[in-house]
């Protein structure tokens, strides 16, 4: 079954033609460049969006989606499906690539 996260579940509004979704923690120091990773990606990609979740502070979402670690990086579709999954701090290359995916 294909994961699929609405606004609601993100407790925020999903890009127009994908979303970056970001776990992150307070003390994740690869969670920082992450963010900033994405963010670029974000504003260089006409409607992408970039939702970062504090992992901590959303525990319900993080054990239904089998979030292992800090920086966890979803890529989803218009839709909210998700269609690429990461864990670690990516390459902007990959982000790029996994967008493509996506949109």
């Amino acid at each position: 079954m294909t994961e699929v996260l609405g606004p609601e579940a993100l407790r925020a509004e999903l890009g127009e033609r994908a979303t970056l979704v970001q776990f992150s923690t307070a003390f994740c120091q690869p969670c920082r460049a992450t963010r900033r990773t994405l963010a670029e990606v974000a504003a260089m990609v006409p409607g992408v969006g970039h939702v970062e979740i504090d992992a901590e502070e959303r525990l319900d979402l993080v054990r239904a989606l089998g979030v292992e670690r800090t920086p966890t990086v979803l890529v989803l579709d218009r839709a909210g499906r998700v269609v690429r999954r990461a864990a670690g701090q990516p390459r902007r290359a990959d982000v790029i690539a996994a967008l493509g995916r996506a949109v």
